[in-house]
């Protein structure tokens, strides 16, 4: 069943919870570092308060462990939405109970209501029913808007829609799914995947969806260094998952004759991981013993741009290297650029990910960059999620 978009549902007069990820950086001073967030919520918001619809947004904020601590407070995030829709967004002093419904239900069309922490309550990450309940009787129309948050089966994602008649999608949900699809269902070929970061453990099930849709598939990152191994080169004190080896190997055979499954075949080596530390650029069959891979090298940087240029479909989930550490950070922005400069459609997903395309300052030559790292990897391991399969229901 298609999702129903905001823009499909009668909305003026109602009382519209939007579930929104508002999960932003906060330095220790508690003021919000990077709004992002909050900016790909606005469309949806505005839509509805324009809409005539009584706006009550909720979502988490960090990891306060079902318990009310002030530095998991939404407070910033009202003052910055206040200042973004340039008009006063109130904060709920909780996300239910009698004194949230008079403050709901004293709104007028247009007004939003910002809803506090949602994880202050344990019950929120256990989907607990009567919190389900509680939540859904807040509103009479039901929008999710945070993908990010879309793979996990809460209260506010799941549970709360089972007792509310119309629910919906909002755009940057919309968006999200309609770019994703792309990736998956007859992607535009060649189709190159860049897969990287720390473990193999965390992108198995990505790398076995795609073995069947793409054409190319690039491996950088510590994750490397586990097929690396699985091919019987000695990699140093590179990252190495040992209960992996094997299935790494599987899954290099079971690529042959199907994609092309591609490594890297040099290295930014180093004593340490230091910037001060020696380094050299190393082949496969000379990496040290005592040393660690840290970045890819210039021939690996050369033959996965290659790749990426014949691309018209790519996606990117993962860093090539240690790259907040300026000596290993090349093989990570030389991959940001070069996608920046394809005409292919690419998607970028993962926190590292957006954040080398963003420090590379080519964020805006993407496709489609993804909120949710997670909820990316998820949905393009072929997993249906929680938070949009509650949206199909008829009503």
């Amino acid at each position: 069943m298609a999702l129903r978009r905001v823009d499909q549902v009668e909305l003026q007069g109602k009382r519209v919870f939007i579930r929104v990820d508002f999960n932003v950086p906060l330095n220790e001073k508690n003021e919000i570092t990077d709004d992002t967030r909050i900016v790909l919520s606005l469309p949806t918001i505005r839509f509805v308060s324009e809409a005539g619809g009584k706006v009550v947004l909720a979502s988490h904020l960090g990891r306060p462990k079902g318990k009310r601590e002030p530095k998991f407070s939404l407070a910033p995030v009202a003052e910055r939405l206040s200042g973004l829709l340039g008009g006063s967004v109130s904060l709920a002093p909780d996300c239910v109970g009698e004194e949230v419904r008079r403050q709901i239900d004293g709104m007028k069309e247009g007004e939003v209501l910002l809803l506090e922490n949602l994880r202050f309550h344990p019950e929120e990450e256990k989907n607990e029913e009567s919190f389900s309940r509680a939540l859904a009787s807040l509103c009479e129309v039901y929008i999710n808007d945070a993908f990010g948050a879309a793979h996990r089966a809460h209260a506010s994602t799941m549970g709360m829609t089972r007792y509310i008649q119309t629910v919906a999608a909002g755009f940057l949900m919309m968006k999200e799914v309609e770019s994703l699809e792309r990736a998956l269902v007859n992607p535009q070929k060649p189709y190159v995947a860049i897969l990287g970061g720390a473990k193999v453990s965390d992108k198995i099930g990505v790398i076995q969806n795609l073995l069947d849709k793409v054409t190319t598939l690039l491996v950088g990152g510590g994750m490397a260094y586990t097929f690396l191994k699985a091919k019987g080169f000695g990699v140093g004190k590179s990252l190495v998952e040992g209960d992996q080896i094997g299935l790494s190997l599987h899954l290099l055979e079971g690529a042959k004759g199907k994609i092309k499954f591609i490594l890297p075949s040099d290295h930014v080596a180093a004593e340490r991981m230091d910037v001060q530390a020696r380094r050299e650029i190393v082949s496969n069959e000379n990496i040290p013993g005592d040393w660690v891979c840290l970045d890819i090298g210039p021939e690996t940087i050369r033959v996965f741009s290659d790749e990426i240029k014949t691309a018209r479909t790519i996606f990117w989930n993962g860093p090539m290297g240690v790259f907040e550490m300026e000596p290993f950070s090349q093989g990570t922005f030389a991959i940001a650029r070069n996608i920046a400069r394809s005409s292919a459609f690419s998607i970028v997903g993962g926190g590292d990910s957006v954040a080398a395309v963003n420090q590379a300052g080519v964020a805006d030559k993407i496709g489609h960059i993804s909120t949710g790292g997670g909820a990316s990897l998820e949905f393009i391991e072929g997993k249906k999620l929680p938070g949009i399969e509650a949206l199909r229901k008829e009503g």
